[in-house]
């Protein structure tokens, strides 16, 4: 379901709307051949979000990518941490397939919770060598780890990425 590309249009206006970029809420923690992403935010979705940003953000430079164009993604799961691995996979997916486009931001527009299903917008432009500094692949998401942790107000999320 990845990879919808959709004019800047209104989604252009969710993103004005919003908070330009938000400020990083993530952080790279050592592990044996591999690297894991620690996220958190406000709300469960905003650590979603910064977790998605992270993933990205090993990739390249975020500071580097302009907004040019918007893609959707959903993704289902049946249970949060299924949901999350489907989320970040489909956004994966879309760097990998839709040749390469990497976000400067992510912004979930639906987090359905109980059935376990999410939307949510990339807003960004193709990955470009001569723009964009090239950092470190990642092949895959795991479910190595995985946690999602609701009951802290911080809503941390871990998890570990092939590279």
């Amino acid at each position: 379901m990845a990879g919808v590309a959709e004019p800047l249009g209104s989604n252009v206006n969710k993103l004005e709307k919003s908070e330009q970029y938000p400020k990083r809420k993530y952080e790279y923690l050592d592990h044996t051949a591999d690297v894991q992403l620690h996220s958190w935010g406000d709300s469960l979705e905003e650590s979603f979000e910064q977790v998605a940003m992270a993933m990205f953000g090993y990739m390249t430079e975020i500071d580097t990518v302009e907004v040019k164009q918007s893609k959707s993604i959903e993704a289902e799961g049946y249970d949060l941490l299924s949901l999350l691995f489907h989320f970040l996979d489909e956004f994966l997916f879309l760097f990998s397939a839709d040749p390469f486009f990497i976000p400067r931001k992510v912004q979930i527009v639906e987090f359905d919770k109980t059935n376990f299903k999410i939307q949510a917008i990339g807003f960004g432009e193709t990955f470009d060598l001569s723009k964009h500094p090239q950092g470190t692949e990642v092949k895959a998401i795991t479910y190595s780890n995985m946690q999602i942790h609701t009951d802290r107000t911080t809503n941390d999320i871990h998890v570990i990425i092939d590279i």
